[in-house]
């Protein structure tokens, strides 16, 4: 090669710590950029699934919250329930058609609740229900039991 000729011609772009770069935003391959980042778009997109994700956990949580203070509320009514049906029991005595009022205190909640009796088809038995409703008088729970002469 002659020292007066001109350097050879590069069939591709020089790569390397010295290549010239190209100014941002010139060129590439995802509109006209030659960034790693993301765009704005990208960023958006991203964020409202992610708030969609957030939202519908948050409505998934609340209703398990809200489960399990159901359970709560129905189990606690569910001791008045068997609390009142073995004090009728206890008491050995047969008890009357009609009803009785009653309240409960369980896990710092106040219930009331009614026992409701009722005749049956044979004399010598008296169908119970005790319902036991929140402090709203919303009913919850519903325990029938069969009281007996003896």
């Amino acid at each position: 090669m002659h020292p007066n000729a001109p350097p050879p011609r590069r069939t591709h772009a020089p790569r390397g710590p010295h290549a010239p770069r190209r100014p941002r935003g010139q060129g590439g391959p995802l509109h006209g950029q030659n960034s790693p980042g993301f765009t704005l778009v990208e960023v958006l997109v991203a964020l409202a699934i992610v708030a969609v994700a957030l939202a519908a956990g948050m409505r998934a949580a609340a209703g398990v919250v809200e489960g399990a203070r159901r359970l709560a509320d129905v189990t606690a009514a569910q001791w008045c329930a068997d609390n009142q049906l073995t004090a009728l029991k206890l008491s050995r005595q047969f008890p009357g058609v009609g009803d009785a009022d009653f309240s409960c205190e369980q896990l710092g909640r106040e219930y009331r609740g009614t026992l409701r009796t009722r005749p049956t088809p044979n004399p010598n038995f008296r169908r119970v229900d005790a319902v036991v409703r929140n402090a709203d008088g919303q009913a919850l729970l519903t325990v029938t039991t069969v009281a007996s002469r003896l």
